[in-house]
């Protein structure tokens, strides 16, 4: 027999909805409400401290979060600034023995920072602001106290900002550990009751009026009767000024030597309560001394018996083993020697067997490195013998060559290198004539003037020269110049005398074509 299983089921309105669906609803509801109740949102200027379900709170600042109803708890701290008139409730001694009153303001505020707000929730949660500022200035007025008694007048009154910089850096690590930051500290007034830092500012007051007085004076020349009063004035207030002055510092010098009484007497009580002190130590060192020195000497006298009883076994123990340790020392030493000696003959076998080898290999490395020298004075004659062979192989067929080109020479050939030569010939016969700096002639002699013949001297030689070539060689220079001319050179009337027909004409061709090249 099956039998199906049927959800349980609601009749709402002719409609038929499992209680399954109607319980989720109103989970869902459920959650949704307790969402919407838990749900806070903290200000910028104020922190929400939910604590409950965890060891440690919470911190919402400036932004929303969720607190779960009945096991959640929702607190509120104040980050506002607070206001705090810090004022000493009586005269404080600088570090100049001069009794003030301070009046500063500071604004602090509890801190953003996690872990000071920890600390913060703990002493401050659900307190007011007046309650936070009477604490603080407990704090802060200790502090200003501490600094007063670290600094002189002088330098409190001059540098404002460095006095209140060193309370708020001694203030600081206080109030963190309350959860605190302090944002400004400023001082108000100095305020003493001996009118200290007003006789301070007396120099500057009187350089003033003397300034003003001088300006004055010199603004009113022209009034003789009212700058006379005017500088009586300025003179009795300079004598009633230091006058002044003067019975202050006296009052002053007298109250630092009252102050300065009194503390060379605490420091003369202080020293003999120390020397009492010491005293009494020293006799305590004394009698712990002294008891330690008895109980050392004691000990020592323990020590030496038991010494005396240990030496007396040692030394029967010492007759008895003596005689087998001398005896297996010995056995020991002979071995040792019989082991040296073969370790030793052995080292010189090994030592003369690595020398002969050593010697052998010297040896064959010697005769080698002679057959590799030999060798190379055998390649280096070969080398220098065909070379020598090659040179004068090479010498020979030039001079074999030089002498058929000679032997083609024809006339020709000859006076073209003679023209070429003339030039150079000419330069060397006049080059004497070049390192001539100054002639004195004296007489001219037959035949004209000297300094005709020194000119003429360079025409003669040059004639002579060709002649000397003509008789020669049979070639006549003079006409081969002559070709140069300008019958030559426009009418091409060339004649060239002492060369057979066929070698002049070849010359003439020649000196036409380089006439023709130099156009």
């Amino acid at each position: 027999m099956n039998t199906a299983f049927v959800a349980p089921a609601v009749m709402i309105n002719g409609m038929d909805i499992p209680v399954g669906l109607i319980v989720g609803i109103a989970v869902a509801a459920l959650v949704i409400i307790l969402l919407a109740v838990g749900y806070v949102k903290a200000p910028p200027d104020m922190v929400f401290i939910i604590s409950g379900m965890h060891k440690r709170s919470r911190f919402a600042i400036g932004k929303a979060t969720i607190r779960i109803p009945f096991f959640e708890r929702l607190d509120k701290l104040n980050l506002r600034l607070i206001p705090i008139d810090v004022k000493t409730s009586n005269a404080v001694p600088t570090a100049d023995y001069i009794n003030i009153n301070v009046d500063a303001t500071v604004n602090v505020k509890i801190s953003s920072e996690t872990e000071r707000l920890h600390l913060a929730a703990e002493n401050f949660l659900n307190r007011n602001p007046e309650y936070i500022a009477t604490v603080a200035r407990e704090v802060l007025e200790g502090n200003v106290r501490e600094i007063v008694g670290r600094m002189k007048l002088e330098e409190m009154v001059s540098d404002r900002q460095k006095f209140a910089n060193l309370v708020k850096e001694n203030a600081e690590p206080d109030l963190a550990a309350m959860g605190l930051d302090i944002i400004s500290f400023n001082v108000q007034n100095f305020v003493d009751g001996n009118e200290v830092i007003e006789n301070l500012g007396i120099d500057n007051i009187v350089k003033i009026k003397k300034a003003a007085a001088i300006a004055r004076a010199e603004s009113e020349r022209d009034i003789k009767v009212a700058q006379a009063a005017a500088d009586k004035d300025s003179n009795d207030a300079a004598v009633a000024a230091q006058t002044e002055i003067a019975k202050k510092q006296n009052e002053l010098q007298i109250k630092k030597s009252e102050l300065q009484r009194d503390a060379d007497t605490q420091k003369a009580i202080a020293d003999a309560a120390y020397e009492i002190q010491k005293e009494e130590q020293r006799k305590t060192i004394e009698i712990t001394t002294a008891n330690a020195d008895i109980a050392r000497q004691e000990r020592e006298i323990e020590l030496r018996q038991k010494a005396v009883s240990v030496k007396e076994q040692a030394l029967e123990a010492e007759v008895k083993k003596q005689a087998e340790a001398d005896k297996y020392a010995a056995q020991q030493k002979a071995d040792a020697a019989l082991y040296q000696r073969q370790k030793e003959a052995e080292a010189k076998q090994f030592e003369a067997q690595r020398a002969a080898e050593a010697r052998k290999a010297q040896a064959e490395a010697d005769r080698f490195a002679k057959e590799q020298e030999a060798e190379g004075i055998r390649a280096v004659g070969e080398a220098e013998a065909k070379a020598i062979q090659a040179k004068g192989l090479a010498e020979a067929e030039a001079m074999e060559k030089k002498a058929e080109a000679y032997a083609k020479y024809n006339k020709a050939a000859v006076a073209e290198m003679m023209i070429k030569v003339l030039p150079e010939i000419a330069a060397q016969v006049a080059a004497p004539l070049q390192q001539i700096d100054k002639i004195t002639i004296i007489g001219g002699g037959e035949g004209g003037a000297g300094v005709d013949q020194v000119a003429g001297n360079v025409p003669v030689v040059m004639a002579k020269v060709f002649e000397s070539m003509k008789q020669a060689t049979g070639i006549d220079l003079a006409n081969i110049i002559n070709a140069d001319s300008y019958d030559a050179k426009v009418n091409r009337n060339i004649n060239v005398t002492g060369l057979d027909g066929v070698v002049a004409e070849e010359a003439e061709k020649k000196i036409v074509e380089a006439i023709e090249d130099k156009q």
